[in-house]
């Protein structure tokens, strides 16, 4: 089963998107994100629609956020992507009767719960702001070695 990257590709777009000196365009996201520039547009409608994001029209338009890295949490762009589902793995419902079918289900119930509310609960702690002083403390450690558009600006 392929993995679901749209958070982390989202969480990257935004960083660089602060970085830059203007709007982005959907062409210039897809090409960091190695996509189709309709699927950024998608994806970043569903991001504007939160209020996290907005659209700019015209000559040097683009998308552009709407907050503060500060002020997004990793659970806020999670939501705003319509909450993909966190885990591979589920109940089985092939022979809902059977009670060793039932006592699997209610055990793995439990404990995919939880873990899906202490990593939503950790979501919700993280902002993009400390994302990217990681990633300016990494800069400043191997500067020199970075390919050009992680550069200075």
């Amino acid at each position: 089963m392929r993995s679901d990257s749209r958070l982390s590709r989202m969480l990257h777009a935004l960083i660089h998107m602060d970085r830059l000196q203007g709007a982005a365009t959907s062409e210039l996201l897809a090409g960091m994100l190695n996509t189709n520039p309709v699927v950024v547009r998608r994806t970043m409608a569903g991001l504007r629609d939160q209020g996290l994001v907005r659209s700019e029209k015209g000559h040097g338009g683009g998308w552009v956020l709407a907050r503060p890295l500060d002020a997004m949490t990793l659970l806020d762009i999670y939501q705003a992507l319509g909450a993909p589902q966190l885990f591979a793995i589920g109940p089985s419902s092939d022979n809902p009767d059977c009670l060793v079918e039932q006592a699997v289900n209610h055990c793995l119930g439990e404990a995919l719960e939880q873990a899906r509310s202490t990593l939503l609960m950790r979501l919700g702690q993280v902002t993009l702001g400390d994302l990217a002083r990681q990633f300016e403390a990494r800069l400043h450690t191997c500067q020199g070695q970075l390919p050009p558009y992680l550069g200075d600006g």
